[in-house]
């Protein structure tokens, strides 16, 4: 076991689930009687191999309770389809919104696992029209999918690329549609969302800037959070993992990156706070 900080033993993410989602979420499970924060996210907000991701670090600093919605490997597809998550979203002082991901949701092309967002089920008639040389009974996952799709044909995949970035923005649209708080859409990564090249290599896959600003109108902040250089420097220090887990634990952000987060956010969620108490009383 690798470890530091936090001492020898695996680290245990208490799994709890909230209401009647199926979705298994990080705990300790919070109470939704009082005031809180709301976080949906992916693997980041979650907190993969770290024992303090960003919501328990603002838990501490804002005082209230902030409950980590992230889920591993997540799409939108999972707060999208979910009612229960999206009217714990809507009880929230503040809803904060990683951004995520493309490729892991649902559409014209193909369709994914409803609570295991990474995972390909199946291709649409239309994507199979389009590579009827490519064999999809080989994929289980999207990344793998869509890596060899632009490596059979980069012209063909433009269509499927700009087929995911526009329902990615229909799809935000009618999550932040149904969440009627506050929010705040984080960009949380090491990708830059101004030089994304093809937006395939890190996440958040395929998101631009131009996609970001789409949605400036319908979230009450964004925020930007890329590592430091020395946050990178720092690779898996901190991080809590078996050595089978090195080689994932390597590609995550660690203690340090989520400390950056949570400083970039405090004050950010202490003003949008402050406004939902004043416009409570």
């Amino acid at each position: 076991m690798t470890y530091d900080a936090v001492g020898q033993g695996s680290l245990d993410y208490l799994p709890c689930r909230y209401g009647t989602s199926k979705v298994l979420f990080r705990g300790p499970r919070k109470s939704l009687k009082k005031p809180y924060i709301a976080f949906f996210g992916g693997t980041e907000t979650y907190g993969k191999f770290v024992a303090k991701p960003f919501p328990d670090l603002l838990e501490e600093k804002l005082g209230m309770p902030c409950v980590n919605l992230g889920c591993t490997n997540a799409g939108i597809e999972v707060f999208a389809s979910d009612p229960n998550l999206t009217e714990i979203g809507a009880g929230a002082k503040v809803t904060v919104l990683q951004v995520l991901s493309a490729q892991n949701m649902s559409n014209r092309f193909y369709s994914v696992h409803p609570r295991r967002n990474d995972r390909f089920l199946k291709p649409s008639g239309l994507l199979e029209a389009i590579f009827r040389d490519v064999d999809f009974a080989e994929f289980n996952f999207n990344k793998h999918l869509l890596t060899h799709l632009n490596t059979v044909s980069p012209e063909r995949f433009r269509t499927v690329r700009e087929e995911l970035q526009s329902a990615w923005v229909a799809r935000m649209r009618h999550l932040l549609g149904r969440i009627t708080g506050r929010t705040v859409l984080l960009w949380f990564g090491e990708a830059d969302p101004d030089n994304r090249d093809n937006g395939m290599g890190r996440d958040p896959w395929f998101i631009t800037r131009e996609m970001i600003e789409m949605l400036r109108t319908e979230v009450t902040e964004i925020v930007e959070v890329m590592p430091s250089d020395y946050a990178r420097e720092q690779g898996t220090e901190g991080m809590v993992f078996s050595e089978l887990e090195r080689p994932a634990a390597e590609t995550m952000l660690g203690p340090v990156a989520h400390q950056e987060a949570a400083a970039a956010l405090a004050p950010v969620l202490r003003k949008l706070v402050g406004q939902a108490a004043c416009a409570d009383t």
